[in-house]
């Protein structure tokens, strides 16, 4: 999921293919594992993938002695922000990936919809970056310079790695995501994300290093059992089942809530059709009992003049803001003074803005399917059959009303989910888990780690 640049962006960008080191702590050296972290997407500053490998390698930085391997697009950003510990070394490959990316955007009509031709046209730009990552650290790889290397970034399980069959060291994909397939009645949506190329999705499996990618990979990071069931059968003995979202605590966290008559329901997402967000505001419409309460929508895209619309059509004003896009850290706010947070998207991977709301102590109410229904358990949530739009609306109309007319259910419900959020999905859990991965990998004892049984 690249950031919308262009060519004419990366102009007047400092030397490429160069390396930054960073001062470190070699104390314990010998017991921290040596990696090598390819994350072509790592970014502070850019949303969804990018963010997400920044603080996914920044947290594995802590605990290995990381060497991070990134696209020169992404130097500026961490240059202001730093990656921590990690070493970094930047390739410039942007002689392919800038036409490519520039041809994707005009395919998919702009940077909100058409993810699967986004990751068609991602493909040869992501085999460039990994040739040029062999051609410099080839001669290290095989001087036993690390123990392992791990891919990071892309996330997509149809963007294989060559390096899975040259590495000398063993070789960890992942955390992967992908093959959640569209729930039925939902074309009309479909059709609106330009999602035409889904129908062909099965061909990434006959792409060059798709076969060897997952033959070769001592272990394959899957997020998800809609991931995993997708895996050639052969990886799916290393496969271990790990979700690629993640929260960050200084900025989402629990705070006690005062008890209010009205309470807030919150959406918070790209207004997008796979979202839904019409059905949490057209709830709204349809219950004088949540209308006594209040909805904040936050998040632009190209659903929001519907929902504006629907705010004039059923007059509320009153109780539902659109309050458009907002920083982390404002969100974050909003989420801890907020008490429910309402999300019915019916084709969500991962969902790590459900993570964000559960560590913030939200009662969670999504659709049961895909991402969002493993995260939300019976006692931290609430999950609602998928169905179609009129079914989805009815259904979350009768749930949020439920929990607005019972305050106690829904401080119970939030106490869970940010329990289970800090426990499980902080970065330094998850980086945690991962050095138990990279020490069963290199160890070569026992069946696979599991962590979410």
């Amino acid at each position: 999921m690249r950031s919308p640049l262009t060519y004419d962006h990366l102009k007047g960008t400092e030397s490429f293919g160069t390396s930054k080191s960073v001062v470190r702590d070699n104390t314990n050296a010998r017991q921290r594992r040596r990696v090598l972290l390819l994350a072509d997407a790592c970014n502070p500053e850019w949303p969804s993938l990018p963010i997400v490998g920044y603080k996914y390698a920044r947290a594995l930085a802590e605990h290995v002695d990381a060497v991070v391997v990134t696209q020169v697009r992404n130097r500026p950003n961490l240059d202001r922000a730093s990656l921590g510990r990690a070493e970094l070394i930047y390739l410039d490959t942007e002689q392919v990936a800038a036409p490519l990316a520039n041809l994707a955007g005009a395919l998919r009509g702009g940077v909100g919809a058409g993810w699967t031709i986004q990751t068609a046209m991602d493909y040869p730009s992501y085999v460039a970056f990994e040739r040029a990552a062999w051609r410099q650290l080839r001669r290290k790889l095989e001087a036993g310079d690390f123990d392992l290397v791990h891919r990071i970034t892309p996330m997509s399980p149809a963007l294989p790695s060559p390096i899975a069959h040259l590495s000398p060291v063993p070789f960890i994909i992942g955390p992967l995501n992908g093959n959640l397939p569209w729930p039925p009645g939902f074309g009309s949506e479909l059709r609106r994300e330009r999602e035409w190329l889904t129908y062909l999705r099965g061909a990434y499996k006959l792409l060059p290093f798709h076969r060897s990618t997952y033959r070769r990979s001592a272990a394959v990071l899957a997020a998800f059992e809609h991931t995993i069931a997708d895996l050639p059968a052969e990886a799916r003995a290393r496969a271990i089942n790990f979700p690629e979202v993640g929260v960050d605590p200084s900025l989402f966290s629990y705070s006690a809530r005062t008890r209010h008559h009205r309470q807030t329901v919150l959406f918070a997402g790209r207004l997008v059709p796979y979202k839904l967000p019409e059905v949490v505001v057209q709830a709204f419409a349809n219950s004088s009992r949540l209308q006594r309460h209040r909805l904040i929508v936050v998040g632009d895209g190209p659903e929001r003049p519907r929902l504006e619309a629907l705010v004039r059509k059923h007059h509320l004003s009153d109780c539902v803001e659109l309050m458009g896009p907002r920083p982390q850290n404002e969100l974050g706010e909003l989420m801890r003074q907020a008490e429910i947070f309402a999300f019915p998207s019916i084709r969500e991977l991962g969902a790590g803005v459900v993570v964000e709301a559960m560590a913030c102590g939200m009662a969670c109410v999504v659709v049961d399917y895909g991402g969002p229904a493993a995260l939300v358990g019976p006692d931290r949530g609430v999950k609602v059959p998928v169905g179609d739009k009129g079914t989805l609306v009815a259904r979350f109309t009768a749930e949020l009303e439920a929990l607005v007319d019972d305050p106690d259910r829904t401080q119970k419900l939030g106490l869970e989910a940010h329990r289970h959020a800090m426990a499980h999905y902080t970065w330094d859990a998850k980086a945690r888990k991962t050095l138990k991965i990279y020490d069963w990998v290199l160890d070569q004892r026992g069946p696979p780690p599991k962590f979410w049984i």
